[in-house]
C-alpha cells in the first residue's frame, strides 16, 4: 500500500472518518456540556429559566433520542441513502441544528434539538459501519486496531470541545457556545468532502440496475419517508405555534414506559415467533439480563452531563486564583481518562487471560456497576462538604469521573462484544438495537433523576444531596453484588460464550 495513502499503517480513508467523527463528537459533547446548564440558568443570565425538573426531562429526552434514532438511521442508510450519503446528510442536519441554537428564541432551540438528534441518528451508526468496509474480510486484526484508533478520535473531540464551547457559553454568551459546536461540525463536513476520495468504493450505494419489483419497493420507501417527514413537520409547526402543548416531564416519563414496554414485547415476540433452539433461548435470556444491567449502569453514568454537571456549576469551587473555570470544563475529564486507561485495561485483560484469571463477562459487568457506585460514594463525601457550608474542590468530581470511566471500560465494550456473540446470526442487528435501547433508557432516567437536584429544595435541606447521590451508590453497588451472586447462572445461560 502506498505510504501516501496510509494513516498509521491503515487505509487513508480511516483518517477521513477519524477526523469527521472527531469533529462530530466535538459538536455533540460541547452541546451536552452546555445544554442542561443553559436550560436551568435564569433569563437574566441568558438562559431559558426552566426549573430543574423540566430541564432534566428535556435533557433526558434529547440524549435518549440520540441513541434511539440510530436504529432508523441505520435502516435508511441500508435501504435508501447508502453509508456515505447518510454520513454527509447527517452532518449537515447536525450543523443546521446547532446554528438554530445560536439564535436566542425558544422556537429555534427546540427545532435545533430535533435537528441534532435526527442528524446524529443518520451519522453516528453509519460512520462506524463504514470503517469495517475499509478492510478486507481476512484482516480482522487490523480492523480491530482501526476501530481503536477511531475510538481515540471520538475522545479527542470530546476532550477538546468543553474547553471551547464551555468558555464561550458560560463566560461570553450561551448561544456562542452552541454556534461553536456547529462550526466544529462544519469543519468535519468540509474535511469529509475534501478527503472522501480516499474511501474508495466503501459505503457507496450500489449502482446495479434494479428490477421492477425493487424499483417499486424503493419508490414505496421514498413515499413512506416523505409522509413521515410531512407528519413530523406539521407536528413541529403545531408545537412551535403553541397550537398543542406537551409537558416535558410527563412526556419523558411516558416515553420511558413506552420504551420499556416495547423491549418487553420484543423479547416475548422473539421467544414466541423466532423458533429458537434451547441454546439460543438461554442466550437470549442472558441478553435480557444484560439489558437490565446496562440500563442500570447508564442511568447513573449519564449523570455526567446532568446531575454532576449541575453539582459542578452550583456547589464546586471552580476558582484557580482569580479565574473561575466554567463548570462545563469538568466534562473533559471522562474522555481523557478513557484515552489513558483503555490501553491499561486492555493489557490487564490479556495479562489475566494468560494466567487463566480473566474474569468472566458477568463479573466484568458487575465491576462496572460497582465502580459506578464507588464514584457516587465520592460524591457523597463532596456533598458533606456542602452541608458544612463550604464548596468542595474539583478533585472530588475528577475522582468520581475516573471511577465512572473505569466502570464504563468494564461494561460497555464487554457488553457490546457479548451481545454480538450471544445473538443468533439472524438476529444480531436487532439485538444490537436492543442494547442501544438500554443506553437510551438509561440516558432518559439520568435526565429525569437530575430534576430531583432541585436548587430550592437543596438550599432548604443540603442533606438531600447526600441522599440523592447515596441512592445511586446503593442501587448500583447492590446491583453489582447481585450480578456477582448470579454470575454462575448467567454464565450457564451464555453457554460457550465467554
Amino acid at each position: 500500500m502506498n505510504s501516501e495513502r496510509t494513516f498509521f499503517g491503515h487505509p487513508r480513508g480511516l483518517a477521513t472518518l477519524f477526523f469527521t467523527e472527531m469533529w462530530e463528537r466535538f459538536s455533540y459533547y460541547g452541546m451536552r456540556a452546555l445544554l442542561l446548564l443553559f436550560m436551568v440558568a435564569s433569563v437574566e443570565e441568558g438562559g431559558m429559566g426552566f426549573d430543574d425538573k423540566t430541564g432534566g426531562a428535556i435533557y433526558g429526552l434529547y440524549t435518549m433520542f440520540v441513541y434511539l434514532l440510530a436504529l432508523p438511521g441505520g435502516w435508511l442508510a441500508d435501504k435508501l441513502f447508502g453509508l456515505r450519503r447518510s454520513i454527509f446528510y447527517g452532518g449537515c442536519i447536525i450543523a443546521l441544528g446547532h446554528f438554530c441554537l445560536a439564535f436566542p428564541f425558544n422556537e429555534t432551540f427546540f427545532l435545533g434539538l430535533l435537528l441534532i438528534v435526527t442528524g446524529t441518528g443518520l451519522l453516528k451508526p453509519n460512520i462506524s459501519a463504514l470503517i469495517g468496509q475499509l478492510y478486507p474480510a481476512n484482516d480482522p486484526a487490523r480492523r480491530d486496531s482501526g476501530f481503536s484508533i477511531f475510538y481515540m478520535g471520538i475522545n479527542i473531540g470530546a476532550f477538546i470541545s468543553p474547553f471551547i464551547t464551555g468558555y464561550l457559553g458560560e463566560n461570553v454568551n450561551w448561544h456562542y457556545g452552541f454556534a461553536a459546536a456547529g462550526i466544529g461540525m462544519v469543519i468535519g463536513l468540509v474535511y469529509y468532502k475534501f478527503t472522501e476520495k480516499y474511501l474508495g468504493e466503501a459505503g457507496l450505494k450500489s449502482n446495479r440496475i434494479l428490477n421492477e419489483d425493487e424499483k417499486n419497493r424503493e419508490r414505496k420507501l421514498w413515499i413512506g419517508l416523505w409522509c413521515v417527514l410531512g407528519i413530523l413537520i406539521i407536528f413541529v409547526v403545531l408545537l412551535l405555534t403553541r397550537v398543542i402543548n406537551i409537558d416535558p416531564r410527563s412526556f419523558a416519563r411516558g416515553s420511558g414506559v413506552v420504551l420499556l414496554t416495547c423491549v418487553i414485547i420484543y423479547f416475548i415476540y422473539v421467544f414466541a415467533a423466532e423458533k429458537l433452539d434451547p441454546s439460543e433461548k438461554k442466550k437470549i435470556l442472558a441478553i435480557c439480563a444484560m439489558f437490565v444491567i446496562t440500563t442500570t449502569f447508564y442511568a447513573g453514568y449519564e449523570g455526567q452531563g446532568s446531575s454532576l454537571n449541575l453539582f459542578a456549576e452550583r456547589y464546586t469551587d471552580m476558582f484557580i486564583g482569580s479565574f473561575e473555570m466554567p463548570a462545563s470544563w469538568m466534562q473533559s475529564a471522562p474522555p481523557i481518562f478513557v484515552v489513558i486507561f483503555v490501553p491499561i485495561f486492555a493489557w490487564l485483560w490479556v495479562w489475566l487471560a494468560k494466567r487463566n484469571m480473566n474474569p468472566p463477562t458477568p463479573i466484568k459487568l458487575s465491576m462496572g456497576l460497582i465502580f459506578l457506585g464507588l464514584g457516587y460514594l465520592v460524591m457523597m463525601g463532596a456533598s458533606m462538604i456542602v452541608i458544612q457550608g463550604q464548596k468542595p474542590l474539583p478533585t472530588w468530581l475528577i475522582f468520581t469521573y475516573m471511577f465512572l470511566t473505569f466502570g464504563e471500560i468494564c461494561l460497555y465494550p464487554i457488553g457490546l462484544s457479548a451481545v454480538t456473540k450471544l445473538s443468533p446470526t439472524r438476529l444480531v442487528g436487532q439485538m444490537m438495537g436492543v442494547f442501544f435501547m438500554s443506553l437510551a433508557l438509561g440516558n432518559l432516567i439520568a435526565g429525569l433523576y437530575a430534576g430531583e437536584f432541585d436548587n430550592e429544595s437543596i438550599a432548604a435541606n443540603p442533606g438531600l444531596l447526600v441522599d440523592l447521590f447515596g441512592l445511586v451508590a446503593k442501587i448500583t453497588i447492590i446491583a453489582g453484588i447481585i450480578v456477582v451472586i448470579f454470575s454462575k447462572p448467567i454464565r450457564k445461560l451464555m453457554g460457550d460464550v465467554r
